[in-house]
């Protein structure tokens, strides 16, 4: 069997009202999506979604021709590509989708079928009041999720804070509660700077307090000194490295003993090629690895499968804060979106690949290239 072609197409939903996510000083009005199809002469496909594939146009020949079997030739490629020009990883999950569905397993046996299923915390993108943190926690209760994440960046920390004991005060130990405190990155625009070591320590002190079970992104993402300080000053686990691109930088963060949860996101970094590397790293440091899932359920699926296969990890991220974002807006490019059961798990179908499948009349209505 041979690669024919791959087919690169994106895709905008516009939406109104807007979405106010906590880590862009921007109000976002549409959601872009790229899907990635690896066409082969025996008429399978397989498809992925992530980042914008920039700087992959004109390297399509280095892929037609081979064998699609062939992933980690395909994965070094790829690790070139991305040296040079962009990330491109959403191939990578497409030809894991294309080789489930030549082997007829689901991509979770492929890695090592550890499970079928992870349990999924909810991920809030939005900065609500207290009062409205209280009442979303209690929603998801409701919906059977058993962790949460709220985000921080209301300005003042002590604001965070009360939004945090907010919750706490409602819900009781019956949510999980973790905190992403996104200093890690900043969006283009944004040139404020990220908290420092000082800054961060009353911080993690009053998460302590509050039983977080993690504190995410709290410094800079260079800030390697100060990561390992920090998680030598608190009990609270500290968790980042979702743009971290480089497996030798994971390496050194481990080494350094800056984290205790490791994040890297497959759809953004490294493919389920590079990140199941990432992944046995963190189980011989005896760390958490959980990936950071904000793209699409295409993505949150492909990283859900890259846990199961391996880690049986304690949680994996679910982004979902309605109405403004909600499985209509996050995973508009597929034909059933990606949902947890009445507990609150992320459970895998024995469906060949990575068990998803496009909506394509949806897809045709937002094309935009």
């Amino acid at each position: 069997m041979k690669i024919t072609g791959i087919e690169i197409t994106h895709h905008r939903l516009q939406y109104d009202p807007p979405f106010h996510a906590s880590w862009d000083t921007k109000p976002r009005t549409a959601f872009d999506a790229t899907i990635v199809r690896v066409h082969t002469d025996a008429g399978l496909t397989g498809v992925g979604s992530g980042d914008l594939m920039l700087g992959f146009a004109g390297h399509e020949h280095l892929f037609v021709g081979q064998d699609p079997l062939a992933i980690e030739r395909h994965h070094r490629v790829l690790d070139n590509i991305q040296f040079h020009y962009g990330r491109c990883w959403p191939l990578d999950l497409a030809l894991w989708d294309l080789a489930g569905k030549i082997t007829g397993q689901p991509v979770y046996k492929l890695l090592g079928g550890l499970t079928d299923r992870v349990r999924a915390y909810a991920s809030s993108g939005t900065l609500r009041d207290p009062g409205a943190m209280a009442e979303a926690a209690e929603g998801y209760l409701a919906q059977g999720f058993r962790a949460m994440k709220i985000r921080f960046h209301r300005g003042d920390w002590r604001r965070d804070i009360a939004a945090l004991e907010a919750v706490r005060a409602r819900v009781g130990d019956r949510l999980e509660l973790m905190v992403d405190c996104n200093q890690g990155w900043r969006m283009p625009w944004d040139t404020y700077p990220a908290w420092s070591l000082k800054d961060a320590v009353p911080i993690a002190r009053e998460l302590e307090r509050l039983g977080v079970y993690w504190m995410e992104e709290p410094l800079h993402r260079a800030d390697r000194e100060g990561m390992r300080r920090l998680r030598e000053t608190t009990d609270v686990r500290i968790a980042g490295g979702e743009m971290t691109r480089e497996p030798h930088e994971f390496r050194d963060l481990i080494a350094d003993g800056c984290l205790d949860v490791l994040q890297p996101d497959a759809a953004l970094v490294g493919g389920v090629t590079g990140l199941r590397r990432v992944a046995t790293m963190a189980q011989a440091a005896n760390l958490v690895f959980t990936p950071h899932t904000w793209t699409n359920g295409m993505g949150v699926t492909a990283n859900a499968h890259l846990v199961c296969g391996l880690t049986e990890g304690v949680y994996l991220e679910y982004p979902y804060d309605p109405p403004e974002w909600g499985l209509d807006r996050r995973d508009y490019m597929m034909a059933e979106p990606l949902r947890v059961d009445a507990e609150g798990w992320i459970v895998l179908p024995d469906t060949p690949g990575l068990g998803y499948a496009p909506d394509e009349d949806r897809l045709k209505a937002t094309r935009v290239g």
